[in-house]
């Protein structure tokens, strides 16, 4: 077989179309990659999507553009009559569903459609028309039957992409692939800053739209339109569906449940407005199919794949209590009151892992949940530090911002999966622009002689700032020491990169779950190449071990 990192014609999984031939997959391939100034008419400027796919159903997506005035965000422009159309061939001679859709603009003229009545584990094609155009073909697939059994599952996973700070040549790579079954974004898909605000690691490579901070409806519905017109990422969007959660970014810097450490309520008003403004572009303008509607809807859920694989996908931003200060009360990140999830979403995620019948048990969560301490001390030190200088028991965290920083909530779902004994758990984690693999103690003072509950991959950031490109030094020189210092306080953690920017490619199987690592040349360069970082697996029923090469 081919390796991981070269495409495939789409010869062994695509050969489930039972409609359309080698010959016609490869055309559609051509259709589907095409530059975005022949492949987007004007009408459909911003590109196509698809997301949350099922068995029997998947989300598509465009957004309509019935006239120059009435722009994203203008708040301006007539109601469209859009059809849609989902067919098994490119040349969309097997309609499998279709319909029309009123285009509005209080829905900011975006189309979003719940396509039903499809076959699991299938291949489709996608097309909008609207004012006598036609929008580019996407593909999609969808997710396989309840009882259904794949040989693998293979998803991108991604994070982390700032327009400004650089060019998205990783969701180019990405796009390249012929093996991937879905996207895996865990959030920070934009950033709010204003134009010129972040360019502290990297320098600009463009600039963001608008100027100004992004704090109203029509700001995030433009700031989404921009990043919609990245030709790298629109088509990556029209070749593979995409499942998503947000992080902070989405709204504002460390967001919680009321406030961001990037609001000012005296200059930029309610906080409450600004994310129910915030999430109502994110429902707009995603491929995301929520539980419920507006400012309560609901952006945790859950997707099988089959009995291979289920994947919970977390909202950490909407219910967590505001992160603790550095040195402020150290304590406090063990007080059992305090919550990252909040009450509903933990008990939903305890009882879905504890229940769960699918093999895999995948969870996207937008921070990670490995503890990551300086140092990581023996029980006896941990104690008398603890007695003495108020510090916690299972060391001091690095970054209250992750699940270190909320310890009850995350000894109650280890304490949890232990106590239930739910094997193959694996977290799927962004937010810290690097990589990282680690096994997951029930207390990491005692590990490797303690029991684990799963495993977590970090994937780095797409565009946005490494924690090496803050060092303003070489990459690969400072930050190696530090990358070994890392580990060897925190005994659990097997991989860590804090230089590189790129994706992960997660593959799951009857024997194992691997993620490979891939990082792309330059992020100042749009044509940048990509290389194979790193891999790790973790065998069913075991813990992580390193592997040398990609998967084929």
């Amino acid at each position: 077989m081919l390796p991981l990192s070269i495409t495939r014609a789409g010869i062994d999984r695509r050969t489930a179309l039972k409609t359309g031939t080698t010959a016609a997959l490869a055309g559609s391939a051509a259709l589907l990659t095409t530059g975005r100034a022949a492949a987007d008419s004007p009408v459909f400027r911003h590109g196509v999507a698809s997301g949350d796919p099922l068995p029997t159903g998947v989300m598509l997506w465009t957004r309509v553009t019935p006239s120059e005035d009435a722009l994203p965000g203008s708040g301006r422009g007539e109601a469209v009559t859009v059809r849609w159309e989902i067919a098994t061939d490119a040349g969309f001679g097997s309609v499998a569903a279709s319909g029309n859709h009123t285009a509005t603009v209080e829905s900011d003229h975006t189309v979003k459609v719940d396509a039903g009545g499809l076959a699991p584990a299938t291949d489709y094609f996608y097309r909008f028309t609207a004012l006598g155009q036609v929008s580019r073909i996407g593909r999609t697939r969808t997710a396989p039957g309840a009882q259904d059994t794949p040989d693998r599952l293979r998803f991108g996973v991604a994070s982390c992409a700032n327009y400004e700070e650089g060019w998205f040549a990783a969701y180019r790579h990405l796009a390249a692939r012929e093996d991937l079954d879905a996207v895996i974004h865990l959030g920070d898909y934009l950033y709010e800053y204003a134009r010129g605000a972040h360019a502290i690691a990297l320098p600009n490579v463009r600039q963001h739209d608008p100027a100004n901070e992004i704090v109203s409806l029509a700001d995030y519905r433009i700031r989404h339109a921009q990043y919609k017109t990245d030709e790298h990422l629109a088509n990556l969007h029209a070749r593979v569906p995409f499942i998503c959660t947000w992080d902070d970014h989405e709204s504002a810097n460390d967001a919680w449940r009321g406030g961001a450490e990037n609001h000012s309520p005296a200059t930029e008003g309610d906080w409450q407005a600004r994310r129910a403004a915030a999430l109502r572009a994110y429902l707009e303008w995603m491929p995301v199919r929520a539980v419920g509607t507006g400012a309560g809807a609901q952006l945790y859920r859950r997707l099988r794949f089959g009995t291979l694989a289920e994947l919970s996908m977390l909202d950490l931003r909407s219910y967590r209590d505001q992160q603790l200060k550095v040195g402020a009360g150290w304590r406090e990140v063990e007080n059992p009151a305090r919550t990252l999830t909040g009450a509903a979403q933990m008990e939903w995620l305890t009882a879905g892992l504890t229940t769960a019948t699918a093999q895999w048990k995948l969870v996207g969560t937008s921070v990670m949940i490995a503890p990551l301490n300086l140092p990581t001390l023996d029980p006896t030190t941990a104690q008398a530090f603890a007695k003495t200088l108020g510090t916690p028991e299972s060391g001091l965290p690095v970054n209250l911002d992750q699940w270190d920083g909320y310890a009850a909530d995350r000894q109650r779902l280890f304490t949890a999966l232990r106590d239930q004994s739910v094997r193959d758990v694996v977290f799927l984690t962004g937010d810290i622009h690097s990589s990282w693999a680690a096994d997951l103690p029930v207390d990491a003072g005692e590990y490797p002689a303690g029991p684990t509950v799963g495993a977590e991959f970090v994937v780095p950031s797409v565009s946005m700032g490494s924690i090496g490109d803050f060092t303003h030094l070489p990459p690969r020189t400072v930050s190696v020491a530090l990358e070994n210092t890392i580990r060897a306080m925190n005994h659990h953690m097997q991989y860590a990169e804090l230089d590189s920017h790129g994706y992960g490619v997660l593959h799951v199987d009857s024997t194992q779950a691997q993620m490979d690592w891939f990082y792309v040349s330059s992020v100042t360069d749009p044509n940048a190449g990509v290389r194979h970082g790193a891999s790790r697996a973790v065998p069913t029923g075991g813990r992580m071990e390193s592997r040398t090469a990609p998967m084929a």
